[in-house]
């Protein structure tokens, strides 16, 4: 195993994000996001690992994590995304849609949209709300996805100052994650176990398939779309199985594995070789996914030396 740098930060960390590298480019990622949670004071921050691999004086590797700026975030951060090389975006337990920018001449964020009130629950009987945290995001450029504990789906513009479609009852649980299969259309998970597919060009506001284990109610917590088959999907959840799914074929996964002893918190296809899988957990570990052979083999990266809440460096 490569050798491994841990840095340890004032902040309990929710979500980890690889800055994108320029389409065609070679170079290896640099610069990665994160988010807090459950801090008296939340940020996303910038980071860079530098020159990493090369020694310093001390002995230490000159590549240790740099802070490279950050910026304070009103309430957890539930999930983060990069909108593009400079944009990020980052959705709050506050309900909030934030989309920040990266300055990189002075190394400063700021606020470059912001959507307030995103998600909420409606007061029984009268017109007054409280917030209902955004629980997932997903980005394709100009558009942003949002989905919350209020089953609300909402579809964003970044030049927009208000919503260009929101679907208000989508769900009656909470959906707890999104992501594109084609542009017009994307993909949700619930807390009762489903899956839904929901297609933009449609004027009502019933999905168009749903998927889901029959009788199985086990809520569903991350999702990811194969890179080059829009048609596969991965999913995890709280029985910390992998479910791998063809849309195209009925409403069941065609291939169950059982994958960690916790919640499965995040599920990411690697974007250039997705041969490759990986997924992280509640039970401390990361996996590590080979689904090339005709009997996915996983490997370790992490375990038990690190508790991972809902976090996943993807590349």
């Amino acid at each position: 195993m490569e050798e491994i740098c841990a840095k340890f930060v004032s902040q309990k960390i929710s979500k980890t994000r690889w800055r994108p590298l320029p389409p065609g480019s070679l170079q290896t990622a640099e610069t990665f996001a994160t988010g807090s949670w459950d801090n008296e004071e939340n940020y996303v921050s910038l980071w860079s690992i530098g020159d990493f691999g090369n020694l310093d004086s001390d002995g230490g590797f000159e590549g240790d994590h740099q802070l490279l700026c950050d910026i304070k975030h009103h309430g957890d951060v539930m999930d983060l995304q990069f909108f593009d090389q400079e944009r990020i975006v980052a959705a709050s337990s506050t309900g909030c849609v934030t989309v920040f920018l990266h300055h990189p001449n002075n190394q400063t964020l700021s606020v470059n949209q912001q959507w307030t009130a995103a998600h909420y629950h409606t007061g029984p009987g009268s017109p007054s709300y409280s917030s209902a945290p955004c629980t997932g995001i997903v980005c394709d450029n100009p558009e942003i996805v949002t989905v919350g504990e209020d089953g609300r789906i909402n579809l964003f513009r970044v030049d927009h100052k208000d919503a260009v479609r929101t679907i208000d009852n989508a769900d009656s649980s909470t959906l707890h994650a999104v992501t594109f299969l084609r542009t017009p259309e994307i993909l949700t998970v619930n807390s009762i176990g489903q899956l839904k597919i929901w297609d933009f060009r449609q004027q009502g506001n019933e999905p168009s398939q749903i998927l889901s284990l029959t009788g199985d109610r086990v809520p569903l917590h991350c999702v990811d779309r194969h890179p080059n088959q829009q048609h596969i999907v991965a999913t995890g959840g709280q029985d910390g199985m992998l479910s791998i799914w063809d849309v195209r074929q009925g409403t069941m996964p065609v291939s169950l594995l059982k994958a960690h002893e916790a919640e499965m918190w995040e599920v990411h296809f690697h974007p250039s070789n997705p041969d490759h899988l990986f997924t992280c957990s509640e039970d401390g570990s990361l996996w590590h996914w080979d689904v090339s052979t005709d009997v996915p083999e996983k490997s370790s990266l992490f375990h038990q030396g690190f508790l991972f809440l809902r976090v996943c460096l993807w590349f």
